[in-house]
Parts: C-alpha cells; sequence; structure tokens
C-alpha cells in the first residue's frame, strides 16, 4: 500500500479553506498535515512539516500564492497546485508553463485528477528542479500580462466630493479591518472600504511593496530602514511615517532591496 499524500492547505478565507479540507478528507490516500491563514503562514508550515503537496491560494495578503514558492527553501519545496479564483491571466500563465490549478469553487473531479498527478510527479526524483523552473516562468508571465491592469488613479471620497487620487501620491496604505487608511506624499489621509489584498493585486508590484499583513508602502518614498530587536525592520518614509516591518517581509525586503 502506497502511504498517504501529505498536503497543506493555505488560503485565507476560511470558508474557501475548510470546503478544500473537507474535500481532500474524503480521500483514503490523503493525509492534511497542515493549514494556513496566509502566505508568511504557509511557508512556516511548509518547511516544518514538508509535504508532498501543497495547495496554495494565488491571492492571499502579504505574501501570495507565487510569493510562497519563492520563499520556500529549495531542498524543502513540494510539488504546488495553486488555488484561484476565475483569473484569465494566471491560467494563461499556468497552462503555458504547465503549472496545475485548481478554479474556485474546486470540482471533486477535478481535485482527483491533481491528487494522482501529484502520486505520478512524484515517482520521478528529478522533478522537483523542473516544477521549480516552471513555476518561476509562470510568476513572470503572469505578473507581465497583469501588469497593464494597474491602478493609474484610485476614487476616493472627501466630504460629499469623490476625488481622484494619482497612485503616485500614495505614502501608504494601512488596513484596520477592510477599511484602508491611505497616506499621501503630503500626509493627506483618506479612508476607503476596501481590502488590502485586492488593493494590492492592482498595484504594480515593482512601486509598492507589503511591509506586513496590515500595511504597503511606495518604494520610492522609503528613505530609510531602522533594524529592531529579532532581526525586524522599521521603515520610514519621506513624508515622516515610520511604519513596522513583519518578521517575513523583513526576510524579503532583506534579499530583495538591503544587498548590494
Amino acid at each position: 500500500m502506497n502511504p498517504k499524500l501529505r498536503v497543506v492547505i493555505a488560503d485565507d478565507e476560511r470558508p474557501a479553506r475548510s470546503f478544500l479540507a473537507a474535500l481532500l478528507r474524503s480521500f483514503d490516500s490523503v493525509e492534511i498535515v497542515g493549514e494556513a491563514e496566509d502566505g508568511a503562514q504557509a511557508v512556516e508550515v511548509i518547511e516544518r512539516e514538508r509535504p508532498d503537496l501543497a495547495l496554495l491560494d494565488l491571492q492571499m495578503p502579504e505574501v501570495d500564492g507565487l510569493g510562497v514558492v519563492r520563499l520556500i527553501q529549495k531542498s524543502r519545496m513540494p510539488l504546488v497546485a495553486f488555488v484561484t479564483a476565475h483569473d484569465e491571466y494566471a491560467i494563461k500563465a499556468f497552462e503555458m508553463n504547465a503549472v496545475d490549478y485548481l478554479l474556485k469553487p474546486v470540482d471533486p473531479t477535478r481535485l482527483a485528477e491533481t491528487l494522482q498527478r501529484t502520486q505520478d510527479r512524484l515517482e520521478q526524483a528529478d522533478l522537483r528542479r523542473e516544477e521549480i523552473a516552471h513555476i518561476e516562468n509562470a510568476a513572470t508571465a503572469y505578473e507581465a500580462s497583469n501588469r497593464k491592469m494597474y491602478l493609474e488613479r484610485l476614487p476616493v471620497r472627501q466630504q460629499n466630493e469623490v476625488v481622484l487620487l494619482a497612485v503616485r501620491d500614495i505614502a501608504s496604505v494601512e488596513a484596520d479591518g477592510e477599511v484602508l487608511h491611505i497616506t499621501t506624499s503630503r500626509k493627506e489621509t483618506y479612508s476607503i472600504t476596501y481590502r488590502l489584498k485586492d488593493l494590492q493585486a492592482r498595484l504594480d508590484p515593482s512601486q509598492f511593496i507589503r511591509l506586513s499583513r496590515s500595511a504597503l508602502a511606495r518604494l520610492e518614498l522609503i528613505s530609510r530602514v531602522t533594524t529592531m530587536p529579532g532581526g525586524t525592520y522599521v521603515v520610514t518614509l519621506k513624508n515622516d511615517q515610520r511604519l513596522p516591518v513583519s518578521r517575513i517581509q523583513s526576510r524579503i525586503l532583506r534579499e530583495q532591496f538591503l544587498r548590494l
């Protein structure tokens, strides 16, 4: 008898995560060894549990599904299938690069195909490096296709008026539940009702960086990075805002922007 397929689920929406877990439990050949409610937690769970397969929601706060793959130590990389709402750019990128994906709501028959494909691939010892290359190529293709959709102006209310705020003027966005507090480079403040992860998906990632689960900032407005105990950072913006950086985002900041 083959050992059970060890699976980790990562999705920030509890109902979606519970639905997928229930489907997986209907397969006798599967063991759920971990669940994560965001990308940062997914990295920790995957590196600790070393599953055979990770089912990663494409859009998660702080670190998305593609970001999770980029952060996992290559020696601990499982096989990966992305779970996403219908996103034509993501699907095209995944199909072009032979990356497995599941559409929400996940269909049991399609899930069974993914599980069988995973079992087949686990028997090919030299496949891991090829899988990682496919995902990296898909990420590049997805980001290139999606770039033309980035916002240039953001409608925000100011008393009885709607202000079209230029995205280039935004210094930071901080979340308080589903209310986002926006601060500009001139220290103007606005609030909108929106989810941070949804807004981030519509902003150019070459211009904005996620600082934590509840904040992002414009890269070119970061003037100083201060090291804090435990290896995290606090960033200071040119408008004098000081914003803490989470542990996982400090790792990204250090690897991508603080090395010559």
